[in-house]
């Protein structure tokens, strides 16, 4: 019996397994994930926010697999030994495979910005996106007794796509945070540092600005231009030039988010990859350059767009799309078949910002305002009918289309 080892249970690794599950075949899986739990990655910045809780976006992956023809282990992978056709996990030694599925997701990048580790609160799991909420009431129950404004200030270092869906979020929940700290829901300042002058390029001008207007009409301090150099505790330290000697500006905040950018799972140098910010550049069949056996999927993969040359960026949308391909792909070589080529193409980008404002493209269609929330809140629902099933989408599908 030949062993598909998947390593991950996000967007693509758990989208591999649920299509790779229903094939027939003398196979056997395993998969490998550190959590019990899938969850959604689009969806932290809500539970960051406060305005989802943790259990609306994650379900148990053993809800989701079957356990005929899967064996699940939790347990964290260490590294992959292409050469051997093994992989080390933490706690469970050795597994060798006949096939791998390397999806292990992604980390944060801080780009060498001094205190940015340490001085930051990061965001890219549901315990790190939960200890974002539970430090925002901490801060906000500090202001009643010390009267500190500096715990008003919610500073969100990136206004990428993440950092923007994140400042609508937390505008939401704003009037909560006043609450809290007793304060009139004016006094919660909410502001996005950016180095880029010009923000979500995956969108026209016209289309760009619409989200720019929209986050700054909502209450959000957007300070583009601004190039972060360093973290101190409750200390943004800022310039708004490129020049070596440009005057440092700072600015005080007790809650200091870092969404600046993410970078694939360190274990792909680690197990020698050919990578690059932990992204390996990975075959039209979605496999690895060299070794013929393992697929890299999903926020460690880097596929390159043919119309631009330049890798795709990483979206749950890509990542579900490869596992699914994956699967096709994995069954074929099972039965000694050829791999086929994978073809992608974006169905539409949609940022939300908070629960009823959103803005982007469906196809080539622009998207915006309300409309544009149920389009976002549709995406949400068919991403969990893909790898949940209907199951997981009736018990945690977002259908607040009217609020």
């Amino acid at each position: 019996m030949q062993e598909v080892l998947v390593l991950g249970a996000g967007y693509a690794g758990l989208k591999t397994v649920r299509n790779l599950q229903k094939q027939a075949g003398d196979f056997h899986i395993t998969l490998v994930d550190r959590n019990d739990y899938h969850y959604e990655a689009t969806e932290l910045h809500e539970v960051a926010a406060g305005s989802q809780p943790k259990e609306k976006i994650s379900y148990p992956i053993r809800d989701v697999i079957n356990p005929k023809k899967v064996t699940f282990i939790q347990d964290d992978v260490v590294k992959v030994n292409p050469e051997e056709s093994t992989v080390e996990l933490k706690n469970s030694g050795t597994l060798h495979y006949d096939y791998v599925v390397v999806s292990l997701g992604f980390c944060s990048e801080t780009f060498g910005i001094s205190g940015a580790k340490e001085n930051a609160l990061q965001m890219v799991d549901i315990n790190t996106a939960e200890n974002i909420h539970n430090h925002i009431l901490h801060m906000m129950e500090k202001y009643r007794e010390t009267k500190d404004k500096n715990y008003l200030r919610l500073l969100i270092c990136g206004a990428g796509f993440t950092g923007i869906e994140l400042a609508g979020a937390l505008v939401d929940e704003r009037k909560r945070y006043a609450k809290l700290a007793g304060v009139a829901e004016d006094q919660i300042e909410i502001i996005c540092l950016e180095a880029a002058t010009r923000i979500l390029p995956m969108f026209d001008d016209k289309l760009a600005q619409y989200g720019v207007d929209l986050i700054q009409k909502l209450g959000v301090n957007l300070m583009l231009g601004s190039m972060i150099k360093e973290i101190k505790p409750g200390e943004v330290v800022y310039v708004t030039s490129p020049d070596e000697n440009a005057e440092r500006h700072s600015i005080d905040a007790e809650t200091i988010i870092w969404t600046t950018g993410v970078s694939g799972s360190p274990i792909m140098g680690e197990s020698g990859f050919a990578e690059r910010r932990g992204r390996v550049v990975v075959n039209k069949d979605l496999r690895d350059p060299k070794y013929d056996k393992v697929y890299i999927l999903g926020d460690v993969s880097a596929l390159i767009d043919p119309e631009t040359n330049r890798p795709f960026p990483t979206t749950a949308q890509i990542a579900t799309r490869m596992g699914a391909h994956a699967a096709k792909n994995l069954a074929r070589q099972l039965n000694g078949e050829k791999t086929e080529d994978f073809n992608y193409k974006s169905l539409g980008t949609v940022a939300s910002v908070g629960n009823t404002h959103a803005f982007g493209l469906v196809g080539k269609s622009k998207v915006k305002g309300y409309p544009a929330s149920v389009v976002k809140k549709s995406i949400m629902n068919k991403s969990l009918v893909d790898i949940g099933g209907l199951k997981e989408l009736l018990a945690k599908g977002r259908f607040d289309l009217y609020h």
